[in-house]
Parts: C-alpha cells; sequence; structure tokens
C-alpha cells in the first residue's frame, strides 16, 4: 500500500466548513491529491486538549459545536463520518508507554469537521480524533507523532488541525477582525516556523518557547501549535516539504499548511 502524506492544516475559523475562499480551496485541492487511497483519518485537533490522552472509540461519533456567537446555519452542520473502534485500538497499541482512553463520549469538534467537510464532503471516510495531552512536554508530543508514523503505510492519513500562530485576542482587538490584515509578528513567526521547517531545524520548533517575543505572541496557549509537533515526527526522511496554504486569517491568526509526502 501506498505511504499517504501526514499534513499539518491551519483551520481558522469554524465559518470556513460552510464557506469558499482561497483557503478552502487549497484544501479542496489538496485532498483530491490524495486520490483514493485513504482509508481512515486521524486527526490531532487542538479543540481536544485533555489532562491524560484519549482516542475517540466509538462507532459514530457526534458533531461537536465548541465555539459560540456564530450564524445559526453553523450549528445546523452534521458531518456524519463513522468512527472507527479498530483504529482508535490500533493508536492505543502504538503508543504501550502512556495510558491511552478508549474515549466514548466526545466526537469530531470543528477542528476536524471544519476541515474535512471541505476535503471530504461525502464523510465516507472514517474519523478517529486523538487528543493532546496537556500534561506532555514538547518532545513527548513529536516522539507520540513518531510512533503513529507507522499508520501511514496502513491507509490512515494522519491530520493535525490547528494555527501556528493563535491569538484570538490580538485578532478580535484588531479594528478588522477575521478579515483584517495581520500583525507584524505573526508575518514574522509564520516565516520564521517556514523556513525552520525548510532547514528541518526540529529542534527549534520543538523548543518554541525559546524563539523569542513573536512566538510567546503567536503561542500564547500551546493547544494550536502542538498539533505540528505530531506531524513532524510522523515525518520521515524521503518525505518532500510542501506548504498547500499560507496566508493569514486576522490579525493574530495564521492559515499555514503543512504536508509532507
Amino acid at each position: 500500500m501506498t505511504k499517504l502524506p501526514v499534513a499539518f492544516f491551519g483551520h481558522g475559523s469554524p465559518m470556513n466548513a460552510i464557506e469558499e475562499n482561497d483557503f478552502t480551496k487549497s484544501w479542496q485541492k489538496y485532498s483530491e491529491s490524495l486520490g483514493r487511497e485513504v482509508r481512515q483519518i486521524l486527526c490531532i485537533s487542538a479543540h481536544w486538549y485533555t489532562r491524560g490522552t484519549g482516542v475517540t472509540a466509538m462507532s459514530a461519533p457526534r458533531t461537536i459545536y465548541d465555539f459560540g456567537g456564530f450564524p445559526d446555519r453553523l450549528y445546523e452542520v452534521s458531518y456524519p463520518a463513522k468512527g472507527d473502534p479498530e483504529l482508535a485500538k490500533a493508536v492505543a497499541d502504538l503508543l504501550p508507554q502512556r495510558p491511552v482512553v478508549m474515549d466514548q463520549s466526545w466526537g469530531l469538534d470543528h477542528g476536524t469537521w471544519s476541515l474535512l467537510m471541505q476535503m471530504f464532503p461525502e464523510a465516507n471516510v472514517p474519523v478517529v480524533q486523538l487528543s493532546i495531552d496537556a500534561t506532555l512536554t514538547p518532545k513527548q508530543h513529536f516522539e507520540i507523532g513518531k510512533a503513529l508514523a507507522p499508520l501511514r503505510e496502513q491507509g490512515v492519513f494522519i491530520l493535525g488541525s490547528g494555527n501556528v500562530v493563535h491569538n484570538l485576542a490580538a485578532t478580535f482587538q484588531s479594528e478588522h477582525g477575521l478579515g483584517g490584515p495581520p500583525e507584524s509578528w505573526n508575518v514574522t513567526f509564520d516565516a520564521m516556523v517556514r523556513d525552520l521547517l525548510a532547514q528541518e531545524r526540529f529542534s527549534s520548533l520543538i523548543n518554541f518557547d525559546r524563539l523569542g517575543k513573536e512566538a510567546e505572541l503567536s503561542i500564547p496557549t500551546p493547544d494550536h501549535y502542538l498539533p505540528l509537533l505530531y506531524v513532524l515526527g510522523a515525518k520521515d526522511q524521503e518525505d518532500d516539504l510542501s506548504f498547500p496554504t499560507t496566508g493569514f486569517g486576522g490579525a493574530g491568526i495564521s492559515m499555514l499548511s503543512v504536508s509532507y509526502s
């Protein structure tokens, strides 16, 4: 079986689930490039940030509306992809050094379904989410990504969902809101991340707290950044780097996407 790519996508506003713009068009184009090789999807979403590690193990995960203040039509969206308890168990088996809860309560949050509605609109590929354990170090998140890498050769598309820059306070304090230009530190840090990725300086990306003031402003909390580290862990030496999506979703949001294939 062909080894599948592994990717991190900046998901931005939940409205991207139902709108058409340059970002969503790039997501659609990327999913078309995957062809029919994707048998299952494992998503690491910024919005399932937990104490301990969990994996969704239900056969029919619910659509979670983990946001507020958006138009009613967004709350009417349903993404009825099936779950995959067997994949959930396979994920847990790859992580023998830590207890993994086979979760029956979570489902698919908007970090997952807002992307997949554009990438796999027919919801015909089973989806499992892996939580981000807030008690772990960035290096440990990277190591979990490494442990999950064999899934790429089993028809599993590993998808990290977050934003390299995610400072909502800066975005909503801007007079332009979500549609406004990025702050200078956003642009600087976005470019820094791309350069470090191109140079494969993963140690610097793992130790993001040492990257200066721009990193501090761009990552006020680590939840949206950490999914990138899973993707870096799951890449291998033969992979080529690409950036399927670039640009910004407001003063404090980067929409950068990163793919290894």
